[in-house]
């Protein structure tokens, strides 16, 4: 969330965000009527205290603890924190000044390029048609197990996807990130303080996130109050391992990365992309998180690093991509700065997302309540960048795409082989 200072101080640039990422501008005004009214409701409470201090007055002291209740009855004070609360978590980060502006993502700016698309002399097929001709994936007992959008990888696929996941991991370590296997079922505040929900807590109608129904027990016997939730990448839990915590100016930034299965409910994706590996309930991602300080140069010199990290292993796989910058209509309401980057699937004929890198300056960290002590001794909250160094299904199906022979067989990347054991899948 933004701080209400800022709010106060600069309402029409986080209305022109509000504008510019397609929400109504008018929460901001909702929201700074709110604020002023639980200001005049902490003011008075404050002065009841002060009072109550001071006196020695038996029924002076009743007076007052009578005051103090009326205060808290009042129309206009019943529930104010929860609706500042409500109406905080709503209101958009501000935006980059290099952001296109735009309504969706039709308005994305292709920034780069690497690779041409391969041209075939025999017409490409899909990894759906390859991964079944070869007994790789199995999306027919996958349903039948699991569901629309289960699947079943098998084989050398194994091999192939681990391999993925490997090699990714060992260019963060090469890069100089710590490794982490986070938790994937979180408590609710987790996600909350990482913006995964659109509000203060889970709403299942708007939220893409799993609800586990079955309640866990404490360490005593008794059946715990937290709820909890399957994280839908490693983000949330690299962040949240962080929070409540005061680091050092000295130690950031901090690089980590996470190694995790992720679980998506796609509810806003009905109707899209029915077939395939393409979207799916469940997948492998290694993903980039950094803890960096307070300084908008920085932030975007680390950004780009861990763009150019993930253009780097697409290289590697020899998977010709496209790294677009994300438009403001196109942009959650926690980003300030963001990027997609998009390999080519000449069996879809298509590009794919096969990764996004954003930046949310203090947005998550003052949620989370990340901070760190600058060089003079003073409490910041940190900022907090992540980005997709590669995710198992899309660049399975991309290699799977464009390393297809004409007799149905799979060249295997290079720098992949010495995981699958062999040069070819056939």
């Amino acid at each position: 969330m933004l701080d209400i200072k800022f709010i106060r101080e600069n309402p029409e640039i986080v209305k022109d965000a509000a504008v510019k990422k397609g929400i109504n501008p008018g929460i901001i005004d909702e929201l700074l009527s709110v604020d002023k009214t639980r200001r005049e409701f902490i003011q008075a409470a404050e002065t009841i205290r002060a009072e109550q201090k001071k006196t020695q007055d038996r029924e002076e002291g009743t007076r007052l603890k009578e005051k103090f209740k009326k205060l808290h009855e009042e129309e206009r004070f019943v529930g104010i924190e929860q609706k500042f609360d409500e109406l905080m978590v709503q209101i958009p980060n501000i935006i980059s000044p290099d952001s296109p502006v735009g309504k969706s993502d039709k308005d994305n700016v292709d920034i780069y390029h690497w690779g041409e698309p391969k041209k075939f002399d025999f017409d490409p097929r899909d990894h759906i048609a390859l991964g079944t001709s070869l007994d790789i994936l199995d999306f027919e007992k996958g349903a039948k197990i699991a569901g629309f959008r289960g699947y079943y990888v098998k084989n050398e696929g194994v091999l192939l996807i681990m391999g993925i996941m490997m090699y990714a991991l060992n260019k963060m370590v090469e890069k100089g990130y710590k490794l982490m296997i986070p938790p994937t079922l979180v408590k609710e505040f987790v996600l909350a303080g990482s913006g995964y929900f659109k509000g203060l807590s889970y709403n299942p109608e708007i939220d893409e996130i799993y609800e586990v129904a079955t309640p866990d027990k404490e360490s005593t016997g008794e059946i715990s109050k937290d709820k909890k939730f399957l994280v839908g990448t490693a983000e949330p839990s690299l962040l949240a391992y962080y929070s409540d915590e005061i680091l050092r100016e000295e130690d950031l930034p901090i690089r980590v990365c996470g190694y995790s299965q992720c679980y998506r409910s796609e509810i806003g994706s009905y109707g899209k992309e029915l077939k395939g590996m393409y979207r799916v309930h469940e997948f492998m991602k290694v993903e980039q998180v950094v803890v960096a300080a307070a300084n908008l140069e920085e932030a975007d010199k680390l950004q780009d690093e861990m763009t150019g990290i993930s253009g780097e292993m697409h290289e590697e796989l020899g998977l010709p991509y496209r790294r677009l910058q994300i438009c403001t209509g196109d942009m959650s309401p926690g980003k300030y700065r963001a990027f997609d980057l998009e390999a080519w699937l000449p069996g879809m004929n298509r590009w794919a997302e096969t990764g996004s890198a954003s930046d949310f300056l203090d947005w998550q960290a003052r949620r989370l309540n990340v901070r760190y002590t600058d060089k003079n001794g003073d409490k910041k909250f940190a900022f907090l960048l992540n980005n997709t160094a590669l995710p198992s299904p899309r660049v399975f199906i991309a290699i799977l795409e464009n390393y297809q022979t004409k007799d149905g067989k799979i060249e295997v990347p290079e720098v992949l082989q010495k995981y699958v054991g062999k040069k070819v899948i056939g």
